[in-house]
């Protein structure tokens, strides 16, 4: 049956296989971004494009808060990041996005809210892991009876997985956005390679 569905899309792999999953199985999908006065605006853009690639309706809720200063890692190895809590985590930001994205499935009918999380390549934050998930939609449940119900298709794939499903979906590599630190090189907006985030994309379509 083909549902209405919102997906949390950023611009990265993880919520951009989602969005694509969800459209190739023939659902009406909204891709929904959050603008909270992130420093990586080329995410966004990223994520209009591949909506529009799609034919998908993008929507985007803006908020403000007093975001704590965070240091962002570099050139860590990737069996390093699950040790601890990554020092770039921001708290509450899922919890954040989660809440606003189900009041606007509300306003828009949707029958399913996706969220790229995964967790078998744990980097280190906390609201990505299969408790917060469960306990989060236990909660929605509560809060929302009968409203849209949440899903993570990617929960349980590792990066390597979800880089195959990328590419099954007619993504490349670089058609999406991973970067937290992102570097004007010639002109252009490119990715620094350093950050967790850099290095988990590495890893993730290595060899492919």
């Amino acid at each position: 049956m083909r549902r209405r569905i919102l997906v949390l899309h950023s611009g990265g792999m993880d919520s951009t296989v989602c969005l694509y999953a969800a459209h190739r199985a023939g659902h009406e999908v909204i891709s929904l971004g959050v603008d909270y006065g992130q420093r990586l605006a080329v995410e966004m853009t990223f994520a209009e494009q591949q909506a529009a690639a799609i034919g998908a309706r993008r929507e985007v809720v803006r908020v403000q808060w007093e975001k704590p200063q965070r240091k962002i890692p570099l050139d860590r190895d990737i069996e390093e990041m699950p040790s601890s809590i990554s020092p770039a985590f921001l708290p509450g930001r899922n919890i954040v996005f989660l809440s606003l994205a189900a009041a606007h499935a509300a306003g828009l009918h949707a029958d399913e809210i996706h969220i790229g999380l995964n967790c078998v390549d744990f980097s280190g934050y906390p609201d990505c892991t299969i408790e917060f998930f469960e306990s989060f939609r236990n909660m929605l449940a509560i809060a929302s009876p009968g409203g849209a119900s949440l899903q993570a298709p990617l929960l349980r794939m590792s990066k390597r997985q979800i880089a195959l499903l990328a590419r099954e979906l007619g993504l490349g590599e670089w058609d999406t956005w991973s970067c937290y630190r992102p570097q004007r090189v010639n002109g252009t907006i490119a990715p620094c390679h350093h950050c967790d985030a850099c290095k988990l994309h590495a890893h993730a379509w290595a060899g492919l």
